[in-house]
């Protein structure tokens, strides 16, 4: 059954997931570094200003859930997700997929071209059309549906796609099934380019793709001040 979560708790499981995957020297994470994490500006959509007591409470509410496990010590409680690839989840991802469904839950819907550069630090991606084939194995997972596409935004070239373990009411789905359900749908949406457009869309790829890595330098920059700003509240403690 699929898991359903609140914005707060998409948040957090996203948090702990990627911070595992990237800081694993500071996983499990305490409750400051997890409120920390919810609130970065960089990799983040909406950026939220949670609480220590908004985080505790959401927390609280995934433990219940038995989503996530927490790890007592001297100084501070830890905490860990129980969310997949655990004795205690019937999800079992893939590093490619893991890191699709993380970037989604902490950053919204995704095209397959910021797939590719946003999950970067998780797995890398070779090629948009292996982000293609692990989006397609997520649209069909276990006869469970954990991404979708979304409709077409007017002007934009790619369409997105969603989890579903927390659902934007503001974001409208497709509802092309039959698309979907081909190995080729994917790539097949992607309009035919002419030799100018495809100029163009080149140039606006490397652009978005020099801004996308200097998103991540910021974020790996930011990491290291939170890790380093963890251990000194720890010994504060």
């Amino acid at each position: 059954m699929l898991v359903t979560l609140t914005q707060y708790q998409a948040r957090v499981i996203g948090v702990l997931l990627e911070k595992e995957v990237t800081t694993p020297e500071q996983y499990p994470l305490s409750l400051n570094s997890v409120t920390t994490a919810c609130n970065q500006k960089s990799n983040r959509e909406p950026v939220m200003e949670l609480t220590e007591h908004q985080v505790q409470s959401t927390l609280d509410e995934l433990y219940a859930k038995n989503l996530i496990f927490e790890q007592s010590g001297s100084r501070a409680t830890r905490y860990k997700h129980r969310f997949c690839n655990t004795e205690f989840s019937d999800l079992r991802f893939t590093p490619h997929q893991l890191a699709i469904i993380c970037v989604m839950l902490l950053r919204g819907p995704q095209t397959p071209g910021e797939l590719r550069t946003r999950a970067q630090r998780m797995a890398g991606f070779s090629s948009v059309e292996e982000v293609d084939t692990a989006l397609l194995q997520l649209m069909d997972f276990n006869q469970e549906q954990l991404v979708v596409r979304l409709a077409r935004v007017p002007g934009k070239r790619e369409s997105r796609y969603a989890q579903q373990f927390y659902i934007d009411t503001d974001e409208s789905v497709s509802h092309d099934s039959e698309l979907d359900k081909n190995p080729q749908s994917i790539t097949a949406q992607r309009p035919v380019e002419s030799k100018t457009d495809n100029q163009n869309s080149q140039a606006s790829t490397s652009h978005e793709h020099r801004l996308a890595e200097l998103e991540l330098t910021v974020a790996a920059l930011r990491e290291q001040v939170q890790v380093l700003q963890a251990r000194v509240d720890e010994l504060a403690e």
